[in-house]
């Protein structure tokens, strides 16, 4: 058994990045039908930031991570800025455009971008056993999204270009995101790297709530105290664990098969669905979830 995760680790640390996202998926959709998802994206990385600035204080005493180049932080930085800011502002935006079904069935190409980026950037190279794996695991995923009504306006034949590339735009944030992460994690720790992207964040988040005067919507949001319960466990679970542990992940295995992986949240969410939510599982949701396991399967494999 110490064996296996000993050769796995990367696969098994992707794997439990997914099971956190899903507390945090939910964690999130809750509080963000009360405050709204703007003001929760910008408590939730505050609220990361104090849970990460722990660690250090333990390790050497200060708040801050240390040890970093000039570029590691460039990397970082900017990995934060195209994951938490750039990339989830055009995802919540084609929520509203073109509903959450189909913007989460186009996010379900973050890997194939985090493949694309990976190899462009970092020369990456996956075999064909991990491409088939990745096929075969977005495959079940896209099953499961696509049985799922949108929760935010009525199927349409026709979806608007607007709100395609905007999803695609989530997509590439969140693939390019994971891979200047890597780029600029090198061999340091992974809550230190986390640390410098969730600043990043924020600074991004704070000059675009100066320009929009968003300020006054997350003091609200602050005074709410079920959202407030909701967002603080939502940020243990994202950007705090589920994000240190993806950055954990990417030290040992590609970025894409990583991502793919961590992609599986539309899979791990039906289990708490059905018992938590009392929600009717179909059968095309039953084969997605089998079909996306076994791609998992094979992506542990290769």
């Amino acid at each position: 058994m110490q064996e296996f995760i000993s050769i796995h680790i990367g696969e098994i640390t992707a794997l439990l990045t997914a099971v956190c996202w899903t507390f945090t998926s939910m964690a999130f959709e809750f509080a963000g039908k009360k405050v709204g998802s703007l003001a929760v994206n910008f408590i939730r990385l505050a609220l990361a930031f104090l849970f990460l600035s722990i660690i250090p204080r333990i390790q050497t005493g200060g708040f801050l991570p240390t040890g970093f180049s000039g570029m590691s932080w460039f990397w970082l930085s900017l990995s934060g800025i195209v994951g938490f800011v750039i990339g989830d502002l055009m995802l919540f935006q084609a929520f509203v455009v073109i509903g959450a079904r189909v913007s989460m069935l186009i996010m379900s190409l973050a890997p194939v971008m985090a493949g694309f980026f990976g190899w462009l950037i970092l020369a990456e190279e996956l075999t064909l056993y991990h491409i088939l794996g990745m096929f075969i695991t977005l495959l079940g995923i896209a099953l499961v999204i696509l049985n799922r009504p949108s929760s935010a306006k009525k199927e349409r034949v026709k979806y608007p270009l607007k709100g395609i590339l905007l999803a695609l735009g989530g997509a590439a944030g969140q693939g390019l995101g994971l891979v200047l992460s890597k780029l600029g994690m090198g061999e340091h720790d992974a809550f230190a790297s986390t640390q410098i992207r969730v600043m990043a964040g924020l600074a991004g988040f704070t000059i675009i709530f100066f320009i929009s005067g968003y300020w006054s919507k997350v003091f609200i949001a602050l005074k709410n105290r079920s959202a407030m319960i909701g967002i603080s466990i939502g940020s243990f679970f994202g950007p705090f664990l589920g994000v240190s542990l993806s950055l954990f992940s990417i030290k040992y295995i590609s970025t894409a098969v990583a991502s793919t992986i961590m992609a599986i949240v539309p899979v791990l969410i039906i289990p708490p669905a059905i018992l938590f939510f009392k929600e009717k599982v179909t059968l095309k949701e039953f084969i997605g979830a089998i079909v996306a396991v076994a791609g998992v399967i094979m992506l542990f494999m290769g």
